[in-house]
């Protein structure tokens, strides 16, 4: 299995891999034409391109608070849609993953979500002998940005299908939700940094301790490919706020050192970033054990 890990300050640091899906890439480039992005990422005969769905275990040896970031689709799609996003778990899925690095979902005490479409938190539930969504972490609390639990309960006719009532009702029931805004932190060294291009309130976990940071880039920078300025989705649903928030943090990031930890990009677990001609590129691609 295609997993890494690595130790920094008081924070241990863990890939996890919950399975692969494909999206439309005219989708996933918006303007970008398909004879630029497809040098980047090669689609099928159905113009999708490979996506990963890789997320980030994070142990704390301060507190031994065990936090996950996102948990992919889950496993409740049926024949069609299955069909559709053509999963597959070439390393295994969010259950293989925890287990190769000695853990259970059990052991999980905190989930943070950078949002709430679909492939970021449908592994929170599944189904039960009877069909119905049950909570697969038992004893987690479950984070989410204020401002994107309302946009998830309420969403507009464009993103409502990106939301499924089976991820996020049993959440709602557990009595564990836990709502963060700006300038909230986890706990010393792990906080958030919060976009609104692609879905209102989207978090993005950052991890700093002593010349260390760390991003977890979610659907700001999805891909490598997705780091020059003008490389948007057509999923996002300002995408001029997108390229705003892009360029800001983008500078802030790089002038920090930081890294970025890519949550779609099939090729690239973690980049570099370095200084262009004018805006900041993608640098070398890595793992955590690199780091």
């Amino acid at each position: 299995m295609k997993l890494s890990s690595v130790r920094k300050g008081p924070f241990t640091l863990y890939t996890i891999e919950t399975g692969r899906f494909k999206l439309d890439g005219g989708a996933m480039f918006g303007v970008i034409p398909k004879p630029m992005w497809e040098k980047q990422i090669p689609a099928d005969d159905q113009n999708r391109i490979d996506m990963a769905m890789r997320c980030l275990l994070v142990k704390s040896e301060q507190t031994g608070r065990l936090y996950l970031i996102d948990n992919g689709s889950g496993d409740k799609f049926n024949e069609k849609m299955s069909a559709i996003y053509d999963f597959s778990y070439p390393y295994g899925n969010l259950h293989d993953s925890l287990a190769a690095h000695g853990f259970t979902a059990d052991d999980v005490t905190d989930v943070i979500f950078s949002h709430l479409h679909f492939d970021h938190c449908g592994g929170t539930t599944s189904y039960n002998e009877a069909g119905e969504p049950e909570l697969v972490f038992k004893n987690a609390n479950f984070w989410v940005g204020a401002k994107h639990w309302a946009t998830a309960n309420s969403p507009n006719i464009r993103e409502r299908a990106s939301f499924f009532k089976e991820n996020l009702e049993p959440m709602r029931l557990s009595k564990r939700m836990k709502f963060t805004k700006e300038g909230d932190e986890f706990e010393p060294g792990f906080g958030m940094a919060f976009v609104h291009g692609h879905s209102e309130g989207q978090q993005l976990p950052v991890i700093r301790t002593g010349d260390f940071s760390l991003v977890f880039a979610a659907d700001l920078i999805p891909t490598a490919a997705h780091v020059p300025m003008p490389w948007v989705m057509g999923y996002d649903m300002r995408p001029a706020d997108t390229l705003s928030e892009k360029e800001v943090l983008l500078k802030q990031w790089f002038e920090e050192g930081c890294y970025l930890f890519l949550e779609h990009d099939a090729q690239n677990e973690v980049i570099s970033l370095v200084q262009g001609k004018r805006y900041i590129e993608a640098g070398d691609a890595i793992t955590l054990a690199d780091l």
